[in-house]
């Protein structure tokens, strides 16, 4: 039997044998896409190539892409485990033309492969072909020597592809297998088209079309080829098999399930099995391209997919984390083709270990709140739909399970209330992911790539050089010509300045020449490896064509190259104090200060920073050289360098190791101190939580560093005195109010902290509760304070317990237990009004009651 590891090699090795060039998969959030929540097919990576606003450095290519559905307009998430089909994440092999071979060699290539390599007999195959297009009818005819019966004409748009309303579009012909009539199902195009026994194995796009805004179509100068065929869908046929689930890697994933957990596999539950092993597929290499669960955009779909997993081994009766401890199986089954997963498997198993815990914790809160609300309820009563959403996507209680209880009970579900408000959720979550991919590159930049060549960039070694202006941007438009006074974006054909990527702000400095000077404020990376130089003339007018003398500000450089040289040594000290699952999830160096975004669930307490800190420090005095390397992408992983996780590299990079016994090793393009003695010092300003399960660090080095630890203890001395100065004020203030004590209550490992005040205003009441959240760490604040006649209640929620706790829902709860109403705000600060404040007491006790009930 072919094994799937097998079959993906044999794709890709045949058409590689075919000139193909074999391009590696993309991460899983598209570059450059802002409409996409995941990649979803394979030609997503080359979609700029067919639009011709990029040049590809091939004209043929063949790949295994990793794809997702589970999120946005293809979401095949429900669907998973009930069918034979569906899965949430699967490999796409294909085979493209940019301009190169068209209908026949296409045709003709894929009967080969199938036919003579993967040895399917032509006569359980059976093809479509557009209605329209009688040139891949012949074709097919000709290479296959299939009569009229056997290639079905189809008029609809399932044989006729589009990018969208505008752009390349074209007929498709699709691939069918005959599973035999022991399946049930029929032909394409037929009543019974729906069912297993023809399964579509391959889809042949055939762009030779651009569609225009008016409706019009003419004809590609350059046609094109994007094929697709689903490796889990032929690997099934050459296994003689008829469900994906019953492949070897699904079947190796769900005996090792089996065997974990200690539960047999029946007809009951083997759809739980196969939703555990789908959706562990899609955790792990979601994660591994750098997507972490929170409540919105690519986060929230990450999030909802492992919560469905963890849903089902609640129904196998697990009531422990499990499914951290399966993510092995799938590196050691998946590594080889992409080995992505290994440099991840740390991070996988620490983010789905705390889920899970946070997960076991939601259910036994969401059972709770569902016996609380159907208590009063009878027998054949309707349980509230509005309230079993609330358990859906404010708890992540899946509906599912709601309804097993609710058949418990045996009551009614009021699913259209619950229908509208999940249709209202998903317009909110639609513009949540609108725009959180890449920002669309301004049409403007694909015609400078397409005119220009690459810049040059010569930064490594030069702080000055030469130039020619290949283009001048002005007011977003090309132009020839800019004056004294112009601000625009000047390309040239070579550059000292380096162009902001991969964290690092770009160069700043100066071009001129005799009759003209322009100062560069900012440099830019766009398409094609283009640099933007933006800025303004100070004097004289300029040309394209005109030849100037580049110079970067040198200070601002070398500060740069401090701080970024630091950050790759805070990257490693982080790993090595804290542990392997910290990853980089975003960074800015800038010549004032860096600041780096990492994966880990709480704060730096004093002594880690302290060793962080020395560790750093240490290094620097040491003063060891920085060594580069330039070596292919492979070789640089092979040797131990870390690579972000899902960013998209060339097939050569710079490899950074600095320190001794190569202490930090990693992948970047950036610039760089040639020895770490230039750092002088490293001191760590700052550390806040960015979003759930992601901190931040602030740090500054050289005569900052220096500057910043008397500076430090001068804001500190100035804060107190500050701080006792509000405090006098505040009893001068209150001290004829009789103001209670605030009372500080332990919940959950978190603190509760509630006080009544007088004499604060709303607006300053809020502010109170930032204050506070920052002393008591972890922890929910409640202020209620009484000004002017008007009462309000602010409730806060520090950033690391958005995920079990809700402001808002908080002070709702204390403003009507005074008679107030409303109440509005954020997960983590809300304000309500206030009118019986003599029930404050009654208010604590509700509060504190509910934030036990979470524990």
């Amino acid at each position: 039997m072919k094994s799937t590891a097998h079959i993906r090699k044999t794709f890709l090795n045949y058409f590689e044998k075919n000139d193909h060039k074999i391009v590696h998969s993309s991460p899983l959030v598209p570059i450059n896409d802002p409409t996409l929540m995941f990649v979803n097919a394979g030609m997503v990576p080359f979609k700029n190539y067919f639009e011709g606003k990029e040049e590809p450095d091939f004209l043929k290519a063949t790949s295994s892409q990793k794809c997702v559905r589970a999120g946005g307009k293809h979401n095949d998430l429900d669907n998973v485990g009930h069918t034979t089909r569906h899965l949430t994440f699967f490999e796409m092999l294909g085979n493209f033309s940019f301009g190169d071979y068209f209908k026949e060699e296409a045709i003709k290539l894929a009967w080969d492969l199938l036919v003579n390599e993967f040895e399917i007999p032509s006569n359980r195959l059976l093809l479509t072909v557009f209605k329209e297009d009688t040139e891949a009818e012949e074709i097919w005819k000709k290479v296959s020597g299939f009569s009229d019966n056997k290639i079905i004409k189809i008029s609809t748009d399932d044989n006729f592809w589009s990018m969208g309303d505008e752009g390349p579009c074209g007929p498709c012909s699709e691939i069918f297998f005959d599973h035999g009539d022991s399946v049930d199902g029929g032909p394409p195009g037929s009543k019974n088209e729906d069912g297993d026994r023809f399964v579509e194995i391959w889809n042949l796009v055939f762009m030779q079309y651009l569609q225009l805004s008016n409706k019009n179509r003419e004809y590609l100068p350059k046609p094109s080829i994007d094929t697709g065929m689903g490796l889990e869908r032929i690997s099934t046929v050459l296994q003689g098999k008829t469900s994906n689930f019953d492949t070897d890697l699904f079947i190796t994933i769900i005996n090792h399930i089996e065997e974990i957990i200690k539960i047999n596999k029946t007809d009951e539950n083997i759809a739980s099995f196969r939703v555990i092993a789908d959706h562990l597929r899609s955790i792990a290499f979601l994660i591994s391209d750098g997507v972490l669960p929170s409540n919105e955009g690519r986060g929230y779909v990450l999030r909802r997919i492992m919560r469905r997993a963890m849903r089902h081994a609640y129904l196998l009766n697990i009531k422990e984390p499990v499914l951290y401890s399966l993510i092995k199986k799938i590196v050691t089954l998946m590594s080889d083709a992409y080995p992505e997963l290994s440099r991840a498997e740390k991070l996988i198993e620490v983010t789905v270990f705390e889920e899970e815990e946070r997960f076991i914790s939601t259910l036994s809160k969401g059972i709770k709140i569902f016996n609380d609300e159907s208590k009063s309820l009878n027998p054949g009563d309707v349980f509230s739909g509005s309230t079993a959403f609330k358990l859906y996507d404010t708890y992540g209680f899946p509906l599912d399970l709601t309804e097993d209880l609710i058949r418990d009970k045996n009551l009614k579900l009021d699913k259209d209330s619950f229908d509208s408000e999940m249709r209202k959720q998903k317009e909110e979550a639609k513009k949540s992911w609108l725009g959180s991919g890449d920002s669309k590159t301004d049409e403007i930049w694909f015609e400078v790539a397409n005119e220009c060549e690459a810049t040059e960039f010569l930064g490594y070694q030069n702080n000055k050089s030469a130039a020619e202006i290949s283009r001048i941007i002005y007011e977003n438009k090309i132009s020839n010509k800019i004056k004294h006074g112009d601000e625009a974006i000047l390309v040239f054909n070579q550059s000292p300045f380096y162009a902001e990527s991969g964290g690092q702000m770009g160069d700043v400095g100066i071009a001129k020449n005799d009759n003209f000077i322009f100062r560069i404020s900012d440099t830019q990376k766009k398409t094609n490896n283009i640099h933007a130089h933006y800025g303004v003339v100070e004097k004289g007018s300029v040309s394209v064509g005109d030849t100037v003398n580049l110079q970067i500000e040198s200070d601002h450089r070398r500060m740069i190259m401090c701080n970024h040289s630091a950050t790759h040594l805070l990257h490693e000290s982080l790993r090595r104090v804290l542990g392997d699952h910290i990853t980089q999830k975003g960074s800015q160096v800038s010549a004032e200060k860096l600041r780096f975004d990492f994966s880990h669930q709480k704060s730096l307490d004093s002594d880690e920073i302290t060793r962080i800190e020395e560790t750093i420090n240490n290094l620097i005095r040491d003063d060891s050289e920085v060594m580069v390397e330039v070596l292919t992408y492979e070789k640089a992983v092979e040797s131990g360098a870390l690579a972000l996780f899902g960013e998209k590299y060339s097939s050569e990079v710079r490899v950074l190791t600095m320190g001794h016994d190569s202490f930090s090793k990693e992948l970047c393009g950036g610039t760089h101190v040639k020895s770490l003695g230039e750092i002088e010092n490293f001191k760590i300003i700052s550390q806040s939580s960015v979003a759930s399960g992601i901190r931040r660090v602030e740090a500054v080095t050289g005569s900052i560093a220096l500057n910043s630890l008397s500076l430090i203890d001068k804001i500190n001395e100035k804060e107190r005195k500050l701080e006792e100065k509000k405090q006098t004020k505040a009893k001068e203030k209150i001290i004829s109010k009789d103001i209670l004590n605030g009372k500080i209550e332990e919940f959950n490992k978190s603190k509760f902290f509630f006080d009544q005040i007088s004499g604060v205003n709303a607006k300053n009441l809020r502010h109170l509760v930032d204050e506070c959240k920052k002393d008591i760490g972890t922890g929910i604040v409640c202020l209620i304070s009484t000004n002017e006649g008007k009462s309000s209640i602010a409730i806060g929620v520090t950033n690391d317990l958005l995920d079990d706790y809700d402001a808002v829902e908080l002070v709702k709860i204390g403003s009507e237990i005074m008679g107030g109403k409303g109440g509005g705000g954020r997960k983590d600060m809300a304000l309500a009004g206030a009118k019986d404040i003599s029930k404050s007491d009654h208010v604590f006790e509700q509060l504190i009651k509910k934030l036990k009930e979470n524990i």
